[in-house]
Formats: structure tokens, sequence, C-alpha cells
């Protein structure tokens, strides 16, 4: 019975070095920055997508009627997903054109991250 301490002391010490490298990757690591949306006649030099709403994939300039402006918000059309006006995830966009950040891959595929919408039409 006390050989079975010894081992298992052993055992987690891979994890805690483990999980030392990766902090230390983590801090050290330099700083991700997102990725670029296309220039516009409204932003000829372009723009950043927040990294919060990307990870240099996740963000790209709809085509029209991808995004509709609905009385219940906006709805993407491909996945039908409603997106309050109100809700967190709707930005402005620097450029006056709609942008479409969502998850690519996993059980969220499809799931808007951020929606940058141009200024609402009365």
């Amino acid at each position: 019975m006390s050989a079975a301490t010894p081992r298992s002391a052993r055992a987690v010490q891979p994890v805690g070095r483990l999980m030392f490298s990766l902090f230390a990757v983590a801090m050290f690591a330099p700083a991700a920055f997102a990725h670029d949306a296309k220039p516009t006649a409204a932003k000829p030099q372009g723009w950043s997508y927040p990294f919060a709403c990307c990870a240099n994939y996740d963000c790209r300039a709809t085509h029209t009627g991808e995004v509709l402006e609905k009385p219940e918000g906006y709805v993407i059309a491909g996945t039908g997903e409603v997106v309050p006006m109100t809700d967190k995830r709707i930005k402005d966009s620097p450029d006056g054109e709609f942008h479409w950040c969502a998850h690519q891959a996993g059980l969220d595929a499809g799931k808007t991250i951020c929606l940058f919408v141009p200024p609402r039409s009365f």
C-alpha cells in the first residue's frame, strides 16, 4: 500500500510540468492579432476585426442578402439564426457594411460570434 503513494506522486509530476509549460508559453508568446477586413470605399486602408470576434478566420464581409434586418433582429439567411438588435454581439461596422464572425467548426459551427452592422435604416 505504501508503494502506491510514491507512484501516484510520480504520475502527477509530468502533468505539473505540462501545466507550467503551457503557462510559460501563454505568458511569453507574442500577442495575437485579428485579421483584417478587406478595403472598401469607406475604409480604403481596411480595418482589423477585434480578436474577441475572430481567430484569424472566423470573420468575413457578407454578400447582399446574407444578413437581413427584420423587426425581431438581424437574421442570418444561411442558418436562420436571429441576433436581436440589442445583443452584445452586435458591433458598429467601421466601413458601413455587414461583416459576420461565426464559429467555423465544432458544435457551435455557424453560430454568430460578432455581427458588424451598418447604421440602421428607418
